[in-house]
């Protein structure tokens, strides 16, 4: 099958440090590879893919150094190559949220959408009234919720290459918060957790701009002085292993409908166990009482924590392999792929079919 992977270009593919859904792309890319697939990636100049690479900027958006540019100019021009390369493909898999639909509507029938973000923002819902003739994928079953009237064709968690993780078996000595600093991720709550019980607490985590004053009145107050918690940064793909295999649990306390949580499923894929708030898709990525715990406050939280050590790490590990390997993800979407309506035009003005 000869397939079109389009990743959103703010994020090297795979990220350099943070960045979900540019990895998930990458994943997915590369185990379509190993399957046999003909994939083609559209994406900036750095990245690093099994897949045929069309160069579409010359940098990932959030760390080029140009003071001004537009992200929206960015991602038109790579829906123009997209769209002028169209013939070649079977399939053309966006992960650009919507804003290729005008671009395609000749031809939706062979392209999938999977979309990576929250779905209760007040102007969507005109937007997937007006263009359903495009099939949907959620990342979770409750992702969907704000949109159920959608054209769905199916719900694929998000996976990842099982051999880039190294678990270990044996419990560590701290607690870890992996992620973004953002009052939705609510590491005021872990850094809670960790004093109530008087455990080291480590925070691997992203500062984005948006964030920065959030972070310097509400959580470096928390921090300063304290010498159970410590702020390590943002980190990558290799030191992802230590970080989250040297933890005995990974705390997740959202306050936000999460669409998936790609966290989650790195701390797994390390054998570790993960306490989880159960908001969005947490109680589908968590299996309670076997890869972790899905709590609802503070209290539910310590007590989970006291049962952590009769968790199975080998067995954390055996239910990524078996739900959330990347050669399991790039399989629901085969699936999917070949349930697309064969290449033909559809019905509608596209801006674009007489470019």
């Amino acid at each position: 099958m000869r397939i079109a992977q389009v990743p959103p270009l703010y994020e090297a593919v795979p990220p350099r440090f943070y960045g979900g859904t540019e990895r998930v792309v990458s994943h997915l890319t590369d185990a379509l590879v190993e399957l046999g697939h003909d994939v083609t990636l559209f994406a900036s100049a750095e990245a690093g893919t099994k897949a045929e690479l069309v160069k579409v900027r010359d940098q990932a958006i959030r760390l080029d150094p140009a003071p001004l540019k537009s992200d929206l100019a960015a991602h038109m021009s790579m829906l123009w190559d997209v769209r002028r390369r169209a013939h070649e493909f079977d399939v053309i898999h966006f992960h650009t949220d919507m804003i290729h639909f005008p671009f395609f509507e000749d031809m939706a029938s062979r392209t999938l959408t999977t979309l990576h973000g929250r779905l209760d923002l007040k102007d969507l819902p005109g937007v997937y009234w007006r263009w359903k003739q495009f099939p949907l994928v959620s990342i979770s079953d409750s992702q969907r919720r704000p949109l159920a009237f959608a054209n769905w064709a199916g719900t694929v968690h998000h996976g990842m290459q099982a051999e880039l993780y190294r678990p270990s078996y044996q419990p560590g000595g701290y607690l870890a918060f992996l992620g973004r600093i953002s009052p939705e991720k609510r590491p005021d709550r872990a850094i809670a957790i960790a004093k109530r019980l008087g455990a080291p607490l480590k925070i691997a985590a992203k500062v984005d701009p948006a964030d920065v004053r959030y972070f310097q009145e509400k959580i470096e107050p928390l921090i300063i002085g304290q010498k159970l918690i410590e702020f390590v940064g943002e980190i990558g793909d290799d030191a992802k292993s230590d970080f989250l295999g040297g933890a005995s649990a990974l705390l997740f306390p959202i306050d936000w409908p999460e669409p998936f949580g790609l966290v989650m499923i790195e701390a797994m894929a390390c054998g570790t166990p993960v306490i989880a708030y159960g908001c969005g898709s947490a109680p589908e990525v968590v299996e309670d009482g076997l890869t972790g715990f899905v709590v609802h406050d503070e209290d539910e939280a310590v007590a989970a924590l006291g049962r952590v050590g009769d968790l199975n790490r080998r067995e954390v590990r055996r239910r990524f392999e078996q739900r959330f390997s990347a050669q399991v993800m790039a399989q629901s979407y085969l699936d999917l792929y070949a349930g697309l309506a064969p290449g033909r035009a559809e019905r509608g003005v596209s801006l674009a079919a007489s470019a």
